[in-house]
């Protein structure tokens, strides 16, 4: 018993961080988070340090200098959906550790077993584990996909220990495991999904997918406030981490990158939801236009750079007379506050009196846009309700707003411009400070403003 008592302990972890503490307290010393400390019972201090000792024994540390480390680039692996490699930065490394998130129902086992369906038909040899669902339930969903090749195997466990030891003798080049919150460790006492089981779970996943070049896949549950359930050090463990954004109630489904050791944070893939599971959008731009409204006021189009990615999305605004003695504000895909700020500087700047009407802002096509180069067209879009005003439905328009009424320039301003020529777009106001970049457009009228006022001016 004496033995026992020494091998368990109890600690508290930060449900933020992953800070350890000894003992209870309100506030974490590390991310200065309140009442995030959680308690619980770890073990297995003993097979640890007998890990330790096999490992020094074996010699499997390895101590190089720098100059005997080759930068050969390592072939990445196509998964067959090009929106996903984008996202990846051009495709599966191997011995990358891979965390997609997203909320219940919003199509991540879908999006998995589809790269799974790709690249088994593709010749990698595949290894699907569940936690969640069995044998039965993955074959209803794969027959709707499509068909799958015999290089695609399927495992319903959550011990980790019985999965490390099938994925050594398998041999599996890409390995799935869904969802991450369901392993557990048997040397950890604390139950599945806490925070001691999901760390040390990513542990141990990290460590085969770096000790034996395997490219593992591991499925993270969302918390209501929209991050991966489990200690935040999760995603410091892991190599990727992917967010699967969107209504699931709705088609449309956006891929993002928030860390990405191999490629780009700012790439997205966008997927549309099927019968026959998730379709690549190949041009956004199109798809988010879909229905646009003809000579309506309050609406235009804007354009937004997703990493290398120009994006057209419409802007739709509503400004009526408010019926109570608090103006209603509500912004839905762009960020609230700077709705308020840029309805402030046109109450300070112009003098248009929308302190007594309510405002209402929409994305369309549900996505979410915080880039401040489509203040130019927020603005357009509140004066022309406001004025009741439509604006030519051939336009778009893009610049980030000062509090001073300045239009300022954005980045890449050409790119902006070809996608809106693409799409038939006729007229171009953007800011002037680009005049220098943009001397040779042809088959596009560009008109240059250097203040808001400017910019208003167009709408009659």
């Amino acid at each position: 018993m004496a033995t026992s008592k020494m091998k368990t302990k109890t600690v508290f972890f930060c449900n933020e961080c992953g800070y350890e503490s000894p003992k209870w307290v309100g506030q974490c010393p590390a991310c200065r988070e309140w009442n995030t400390m959680v308690e619980e019972r770890i073990s297995g201090t003993a097979s640890s340090i007998k890990s330790t000792k096999e490992a020094l024994t074996k010699g499997e540390t390895v101590v190089a200098s720098v100059s005997q480390i080759s930068l050969e680039e390592e072939s990445k692996i196509s998964t067959g959906m090009k929106e996903l490699d984008r996202v990846l930065g051009g495709g599966v490394v191997p011995g990358s550790l891979t965390l997609v998130g997203g909320d219940p129902g919003i199509g991540k086992s879908t999006l998995l077993l589809q790269t799974c369906r790709f690249m088994g038909n593709a010749g990698e040899k595949i290894l699907y584990v569940s936690g969640e669902e069995s044998l039965k339930q993955i074959k209803i969903r794969a027959l709707r996909i499509g068909e799958f090749s015999d290089n695609v195997e399927l495992m319903c466990e959550t011990n980790l220990a019985i999965i490390e030891e099938v994925i050594r003798k398998k041999q599996p080049k890409i390995v799935i495991i869904d969802s991450i919150q369901t392993m557990y460790l048997e040397e950890v006492t604390s139950a599945p999904g806490s925070v001691s089981q999901v760390r040390e779970s990513t542990g141990i996943l990290m460590r085969i997918a770096k000790g034996m070049d395997v490219s593992i896949f591991i499925v993270g549950h969302v918390t209501k406030e929209g991050t991966v359930a489990g200690p935040r050090v999760l995603e410091h463990m892991v190599d990727t981490v992917l967010y699967f954004e969107g209504d699931r109630h709705a088609s449309y489904r956006i891929l993002r990158g928030v860390k990405n050791r191999f490629g780009s944070t700012n790439e997205i893939g966008v997927f549309e939801m099927r019968g026959e599971g998730l379709v690549e959008v190949a041009n956004p731009s199109e798809f988010m236009l879909e229905g646009r409204p003809k000579d309506a006021s309050g609406c235009i189009v804007t354009c937004s750079m997703e990493g290398s990615r120009p994006i057209l999305v419409e802007i739709q605004a509503l400004v009526c007379r408010t019926n109570f003695g608090i103006p209603r504000r509500q912004a839905q895909g762009a960020d609230y506050n700077r709705l308020n700020l840029l309805m402030a500087v046109l109450e300070k700047r112009m003098g248009l009196s929308l302190g007594e009407c309510d405002a209402y802002l929409n994305i369309a096509g549900g996505i979410k846009v915080t880039e401040p180069a489509i203040d130019l067209g927020i603005i357009m879009a509140v004066v022309s309700s406001f004025r009741n005003v439509p604006l030519s439905p051939d336009m778009v328009a893009f610049g980030e707003v000062g509090l001073s009424g300045e239009v300022r320039s954005v980045p890449q301003l050409e790119g902006r411009v070809r996608e809106a020529k693409k799409l038939g777009f006729k007229t171009c106001v953007v800011p002037a400070t680009g005049e220098e970049t943009l001397k040779k457009t042809d088959g596009i009228k560009i008109i240059f403003v250097n203040s808001v006022a400017e910019a208003i001016d167009l709408i009659h």
